[in-house]
């Protein structure tokens, strides 16, 4: 192939529109809220809704940044700037490790459903399909990406969108054909109360729903590759609270309020399982099974999108090989997208062979990377507001709101949910685990940068030739 001279604006309004919808829709919401409202009871919703105003922060700093300087590179490129090249290193390459386990997991996810329904093909064959056709996908253009997500995501909100009207036709006596006995409200308060395991089950829910969460950023990383990114950065910031609020805390709430939060089936079956079956839905479990497929499909998409991006960013700024940085005719990253599939079929390969040892430490490990990022976002956007003004100050369409006060409230609630993990001490996959393993490994990251520093130090720095990151572009 040609080689290309970057990435090319090949993403439309209605893929970005599409993308930042279902970023906050991971497979992780239909699979796992089920353990979050056996644990907290109604009180889960409190808990989504915690997160949920952390995510809105966080995007807010975000896209402050982002609007003023549209990159591939998002919140690493930021902090390159805002913190120095040490934490543009460690929080790119620690994210970039994040999304392949999280390919591993999804990839092995979607096979699982795939041989259910055609056991003749092996799960590990269905794993190496999946990832092949998703890897073509993202090979031949970002525009076939973009593409997909937008028929992936589609999907997603249009399964949430009819579950949550069904469901409150249902709890309002309304839906036709249908007698949901155990539909209403009152299941909010009438089983031990909305807290009947107590206030601290809050913040266990927490632990347990805040990585459902990750992927609310990619938006910004995508926004590069559009035809207006400042317009597209600006409209995925303002239209998070909206998303999160009717997605999450909406078909939670429906889920609850259609059984009562201690009926064994929410746990035996999955909460929206469950409840599509109380209502008396013919083959809900296997609707569920194609949402979830789809939202595992998306979740690959994006992922291997996600993390070619970002491997793509740290070989233009230096901080990986300079082949990373290389584009195709099409303005394909072509070795960041297959180095990146390389390691997911690593990943993939040990949680088939050693799943309780070298793939559980790699899940581990990068479990917490969501919150150092978001951290590492709150410390760079607090530098960061001040670079803009200084040089750019007509670039700040978007603004943190009161700062810098809730830019740091929201750093101490996010190092508050890091210390609660450690306290969480229960199975192989425990908070303190997670967090302890997660920190060692950004351990050796920032010590890895540190030493490429030293020894880089008093080289002449090469300027990036497509998009200069240590610049915000002025009008």
């Amino acid at each position: 192939m040609t080689p290309g001279s970057g990435l090319q604006a090949g993403l439309k309004n209605r893929h970005l529109s599409m993308i930042a919808i279902g970023g906050v829709i991971g497979a992780g919401l239909f699979v796992g809220s089920s353990t979050g409202i056996a644990t907290a009871g109604p009180g889960i919703l409190l808990s989504y809704a915690l997160v949920g105003t952390l995510v809105v922060l966080v995007m807010r700093m975000l896209g402050e940044m982002s609007a003023a300087n549209p990159t591939s590179g998002s919140f690493s490129a930021h902090a390159d700037r805002a913190l120095g090249r040490w934490a543009g290193f460690s929080i790119g390459w620690l994210y970039w490790f994040f999304w392949v386990v999280v390919l591993a997991v999804e990839a092995t996810a979607g096979a699982k459903i795939l041989e259910g329904w055609i056991p003749a093909v092996p799960q590990w064959g269905w794993a190496l399909i999946v990832m092949v056709v998703l890897t073509a996908t993202n090979l031949v253009s970002v525009g076939s990406y973009g593409e997909f997500e937008f028929w992936f995501a589609g999907i997603k909100v249009v399964a949430i969108g009819a579950f949550i009207v069904i469901g409150l036709l249902a709890v309002f006596g309304v839906l036709p054909g249908v007698d949901a006995e155990k539909a209403s409200f009152g299941n909010l308060t009438g089983h031990g109360g909305f807290l009947p395991h107590g206030p601290g089950a809050i913040l266990t829910g927490v632990l347990l729903v805040v990585f459902s969460f990750m992927g609310s950023e990619i938006a910004t990383l995508a926004a590069g590759e559009s035809e207006d990114p400042q317009r597209a950065v600006t409209k995925s910031t303002n239209s998070i609270i909206w998303r999160i609020g009717v997605f999450y805390l909406g078909s939670i709430l429906v889920v609850i309020a259609l059984l009562p939060w201690n009926d064994p089936s929410i746990k035996k079956e999955g909460s929206y399982v469950a409840a599509l079956d109380s209502l008396g839905i013919a083959h809900a479990g296997q609707i569920m099974n194609v949402i979830v497929l789809t939202s595992v499909l998306s979740c690959l998409n994006s992922g291997l999108y996600t993390a070619s991006r970002m491997a793509f960013s740290l070989g233009q700024r230096g901080d990986a090989p300079k082949a990373f940085a290389r584009t195709t005719s099409r303005g394909v990253p072509m070795t960041a997208i297959l180095v990146s599939v390389v390691f997911g079929f690593v990943a993939v390969f040990f949680n088939y062979k050693f799943p309780d040892t070298v793939f559980l430490f790699l899940l581990n490990s990068s479990g917490a990377v969501a919150l150092f990022v978001w951290l590492a976002i709150c410390f760079s956007q607090l530098r960061m507001r001040k670079i803009i003004q200084r040089e750019a100050p007509e670039k700040l369409v978007v603004k943190m709101w009161l700062y810098p006060y809730l830019t740091w409230a929201t750093a101490a609630m996010i190092v508050f949910v890091l210390g609660y993990m450690l306290t969480d001490t229960e199975g192989p996959s425990s908070g303190r685990k997670t967090v302890s393993l997660s920190l060692l490994v950004a351990a050796v990251v920032i010590g890895l940068a540190f030493v490429k520093q030293k020894v880089t130090a008093g080289r002449t720095p090469e300027v990036p030739a497509v998009e200069a990151d240590d610049k915000v572009p002025t009008a």
